[in-house]
């Protein structure tokens, strides 16, 4: 079974942020494989474990997202793809995502697809729906169980709070979400062979792609931090007392009345 993850590099939101001129600072950020993304990795060598084939681990980015794949080569995916487009692309969306991802598959035999149900850092949700119908393969988004039986798979997902099933087939892409797996710690052994494993890496002139292929059809216009939270207030007094003050403060000090 031919098994792709597609994996994304993000900052760590456990980290400290800092953004400046509209950017976040890269020197001070901390980075790592999206939390999502790491449920698709160990879902991907759980099937291929049971069901043998191979995992490949696909990223697009700069050369410092090798990191991060070796990580999931060490978690035990077999090999990895650094699509760098480091010389060839200042800026990019998910149109660009998936007009790249479009052109690595199109001469690939693939039987599944996993991804992450979103990226932390900007939470769109669209590059896994978005490639599966460009690939015209069938898509099931925020998986929690897979089981695979030949060509037939069933799926259970999560529809806020509550699990819908669906049966689809083989090639298929999926999303993964919280609850699917507990993904692995890589261990000593898997981080010494990570480091032999084959990390292929190619540019875009590889796939046959110009810079005005991918050329992103949206812009950011401005990135900043939430404000941060002011300090509660404890009313006291009787109940009668309270009340009135609440209401008070409602309309001077938060002005919502």
């Amino acid at each position: 079974m031919n098994i792709f993850v597609l994996l994304k590099r993000t900052f760590d939101t456990e980290e400290k942020i800092t953004v400046a001129n509209g950017k976040i600072e890269d020197d001070s950020a901390e980075y790592i494989i999206n939390p999502y993304d790491e449920y698709a990795v160990e879902e991907a060598i759980k099937i291929r474990d049971e069901h043998g084939g191979e995992v490949t681990v696909v990223t697009i980015g700069e050369e410092d997202a090798e990191k991060q794949l070796r990580t999931a080569l060490a978690m035990g995916a077999d090999q990895a793809v650094l699509i760098n487009t480091e010389d060839d692309l200042e800026e990019g969306d998910q149109f660009t995502t998936v007009k790249i991802l479009e052109a690595f598959f199109s001469d690939r035999d693939v039987d599944l697809i996993l991804g992450g149900n979103v990226a932390i850092d900007e939470a769109s949700g669209q590059v896994g729906p978005r490639l599966a119908e460009r690939l015209d393969m069938p898509c099931v988004t925020t998986i929690t169980k897979i089981e695979i039986d030949g060509t037939t798979v069933t799926i259970d997902r999560d529809v806020e709070g509550d699990v819908e099933k669906v049966e689809t087939s083989l090639p298929l892409l999926v999303t993964c979400q919280q609850g699917l797996n507990e993904p692995r710690y890589p261990s000593l052994p898997g981080i010494m062979k990570a480091k032999k494993k084959p990390l292929e890496e190619l540019e875009l002139d590889d796939l046959d792609l110009e810079e005005d292929d991918v050329e992103p059809k949206t812009k950011t216009t401005e990135i900043f931090l939430p404000p941060e939270k002011q300090a509660g207030k404890v009313l006291e007094g009787e109940t009668a007392d309270q009340v009135k003050e609440l209401v008070s403060l409602l309309k001077t000090e938060a002005k919502v009345l």
